[in-house]
């Protein structure tokens, strides 16, 4: 089916109805691809006497779609029980899946049939992708005959956004819920509480509204940057109770479930300080002004427990989500060590430590949400100290907590940062807004496999779904969301509903390009790198520039200035044999799209060397393998996710490089990532060893101590460590290099992720 769903989604299909005038269609291009898709000869037309036919009270989905065609049409449609020249919304016993839908569509009428209003209204959002973006003030609009049986691969499909850090208006939410569910989502994971503010009214306790939702100022640039610099201005605010159940109402009628998330028992730093006697040392704090990891988590007493019992029976009593997300991430131990309370606490439940508290502290939650007939989600570090029974846990942290989790009969949620986190940045264009770091193109969303092959067939029913995630740290307004969150949302609506056999992602992109016409329609401030260019090293040492979008052309420089429509036309890739620097346009006739592309090249002695690493690069930061590190390319400054670096999380690492003859070498360049806000650390020491053909490895040792800020830095991102060899030419001239880097360690109390591994990141090894 996927070769077939290709060619009719990159061809125009001429239609021609068996009177005049012609008729011209494009080939139907829906997001997420359809299980099954036909495209039979003719077309159906609407027109001024075309009718809704409801024969089966769908009733979401049949008032979605009148007030989608009343507002397109700009006319009143009339109800009528008619098969002719009529959209027939039909009851069909034989769909078993309660989300699954077919659409038959003939030069007669229109048929949509489902088992359940939900598969009703998919089959609605399908039928409007069917339709051309610009319907309105049109006297006729013309549909291909197809046929579609479709229904989802997974039965979670969530997206995800934070309103603690930035805070965004009703009707931004409710515009948020509507891009969902025509992406055929259905669950809004809405982050409510956080450090950095309390976003949801509880009318029990008043500070919270008072206090904890407001910060005094905010952070200005980059966690990384130091100093840290904050604006002066009071920022924060909530959502009134009234206002959630208009979000929820709006979501109910697009068949969009909205899960809570209140956080526990860290990120609590907004709570109390509103409410100090919830924390273990009873001082005064302020809401948090910057990002990050706090110390103040709330204190296991009963106190604590009454109040989120209070403040979960009023969120329940809101949201009628079967979910309710608590959290359970990065909670530091600390005060809990020197608390008297949580040691008591520890002692009396005869718990072993810190962890198995947190553990106790989940599953009291748990206990009290499951006696008013709801389930807790939390992130993955819920699995700490033992999971509570009837926990379902989102992994985030990679996919090792799912696998654990689905293989002791848990349910779990895929969101990895790897995959799912769409606050990453998502093109190596320099010019990107401010992100948190990391690097997440379309294609990586895309080809995201949410099922882990550890995972038997029977372990992995326990897969629920997939999410993306939206974390707002870095983004102040309500475009800039949009900007992060679109296009990746429509590959992660692709990863999450269509069967993996129909997924192509040629077909894919050339749909993302029409689609865009639709967001443009829906005011989204989507992010277009369709028509930036990707560059790869080849193993001919030849640099290969491709881009996704078909019809178009490439257009180049060497010398570094910009391309133009008469600069050399790219047929075969560039040979990389000197320093250059590479300037490179997509065009469309003569017309330049999307942004220059630019890439230095530095043709260091180590170009062409083998290169092998004792220990593989994480699975999910693998960049272009150990290659990489003598390519000639150097990884970004600002970010650490680009094909360049390579990612290790928590292993200390060997790496050999191999000439073909004996060189001489007088220095060694060592690039680092360091990000202690993303858990990356820059090695503590290293160690250098070479070997020349006049003995064995041994002749000769350079060990290096010097602590990292006696390190010379190039920014705040980048360590820079240059190892200038003696000069005595026994030294000097070697066949093989050995670089040991043991890794940071374990993250220290008060830093992000303390308690965690850290995580190495290297990109070029520069050898002069």
């Amino acid at each position: 089916m996927s070769a077939r769903f290709l060619i009719l989604c990159s061809l125009i299909l001429t239609l021609f109805s068996c009177t005049k005038p012609q008729v011209e269609l494009l080939s139907p291009s829906i997001i997420p691809a359809p299980q099954s898709l036909q495209v039979n000869p003719g077309h159906f037309t609407i027109n001024k006497e075309t009718t809704l036919s409801n024969h089966d009270d769908f009733t979401a989905s049949y008032n979605f779609l009148n007030n989608f065609l009343e507002h397109a049409t700009d006319r009143t449609w009339e109800t009528k029980y008619s098969d002719n020249n009529a959209i027939v919304l039909e009851y069909d016993s034989t769909i078993t899946s309660k989300e699954g839908y077919h659409i038959v569509s003939t030069d007669r009428n229109i048929t949509i049939k489902a088992s359940t209003d939900a598969g009703a209204f998919y089959a609605v959002q399908s039928l409007k992708q069917l339709m051309p973006v610009d319907i309105a003030h049109r006297t006729e609009i013309h549909i291909p005959a197809v046929t579609i049986k479709d229904e989802p691969r997974f039965k979670y499909r969530g997206m995800h956004l934070d309103v603690s850090r930035h805070m965004y208006d009703v009707d931004f939410i409710k515009k948020y819920i509507d891009a969902m569910a025509m992406l055929k989502m259905n669950n809004f994971h809405w982050h409510l509480t956080d450090d950095q503010g309390w976003r949801i009214e509880i009318k029990k306790y008043p500070k919270l509204q008072e206090i904890a939702a407001y910060r005094d100022s905010t952070l200005l640039g980059h966690y990384n940057d130091t100093p840290h610099q904050y604006d002066g201005k009071k920022y924060g605010g909530y959502y009134t109770q009234e206002e959630v159940r208009e979000v929820i109402a709006f979501a109910k009628a697009r068949h969009i479930n909205v899960i809570p998330e209140i956080e526990m028992p860290g990120h609590a730093q907004a709570a109390i300080a509103a409410y100090p006697e919830l924390g273990c040392t009873g001082e005064n704090v302020q809401v948090a002004m910057k990002w990050g990891v706090f110390e103040d988590i709330y204190c296991p007493s009963e106190e604590t427990f009454t109040f989120l019992e209070n403040v979960l029976d009023e969120v329940m009593e809101l949201f009628p989500s079967k979910y309710i997300h608590i959290g359970g991430d990065e909670a530091p131990k600390t005060q809990w060590k020197s608390s008297p309370i949580a040691q008591q606490v520890i002692k009396e439940n005869g718990l072993k430590d810190e962890f198995e508290l947190q553990s106790y502290f989940i599953q009291r939650m748990e206990k009290y949400l499951n006696s008013k007939g709801r389930q807790i989600i939390g992130w993955d570090e819920i699995l700490e100290g033992g999971l509570a029974p009837n926990a379902t846990v989102m992994s985030w942290r990679g996919t090792k907590g799912a696998i654990e989790a689905a293989k002791a009969g848990h349910d779990v949620i895929m969101t990895p940062t790897s995959h799912a986190y769409f606050d990453y940045y998502q093109s190596e264009n320099e010019n990107e807004p401010l992100a948190i770091g990391g690097f997440l193109p379309l294609e990586k969303v895309y080809n995201f496999n949410p099922i882990p092959k550890e995972l038997s067939d029977e372990e992995a029913i326990h897969v629920l779904g997939v999410q993306g995630n939206i974390w707002t740290e870095y983004m102040t307004t309500s475009k800039q969301v949009e900007y992060m969150a679109f296009p990746r949302m429509l590959p992660m609506s692709e990863v999450a509903w269509s069967a993996d056999e129909n997924k192509n992602y040629d077909s894919f992109i050339n749909r993302v390009e029409y689609f865009h016409k639709r967001l443009d329609a829906m005011d989204i401030n989507y992010a277009n790198h369709l028509y930036e260019i990707d560059g790869t090293l080849n193993e001919n040492q030849a640099y290969e520039l491709s881009t996704k979008t078909i019809g178009k052309e490439i257009r180049f420089t060497t010398d570094g200035s910009e391309p133009t429509a008469t600069s050399t036309l790219y047929e075969s890739p560039i040979p990389f044999t000197a320093d250059m620097t590479l300037k490179a346009q997509v065009f469309n006739d003569d017309e330049p799209l999307g942004r220059l592309f630019s890439q230095e090249f530095l043709y260091h002695k180590g170009v062409g060397a083998t290169i092998s690493i004792n220990k593989e690069p994480h699975k999910s930061y693998s960049g272009s393998g150990a290659a990489a590190l003598i390519n000639g390319i150097k990884g970004s400054d600002s970010r650490y996710g680009d094909r360049e670096w390579l990612g290790f999380w928590g292993e200390d690492i060997e790496i050999e490089i191999e000439f073909e003859t004996e060189i001489e070498v007088k220095e060694i360049e060592l690039r680092f990532y360091h990000a202690p806000g993303q858990w990356i650390y820059a090695p503590k020491k290293y160690y250098l060893r070479t070997e020349s053909l006049k003995g064995t490895i041994n002749i000769s040792e350079i060990n290096h101590l010097e602590p990292l800020e006696n390190v010379a830095i190039s920014n705040n991102s980048i360590k820079r460590i240059k190892l200038e060899l003696d000069k005595k030419e026994e030294i000097n001239i070697i066949r093989k290099i050995k670089i040991q880097i043991p890794n940071y360690g374990i993250i220290p109390d008060g830093s992000q992720g303390a308690g965690n591994k850290a995580w190495t990141f290297i990109d070029e090894i520069i050898i002069n």
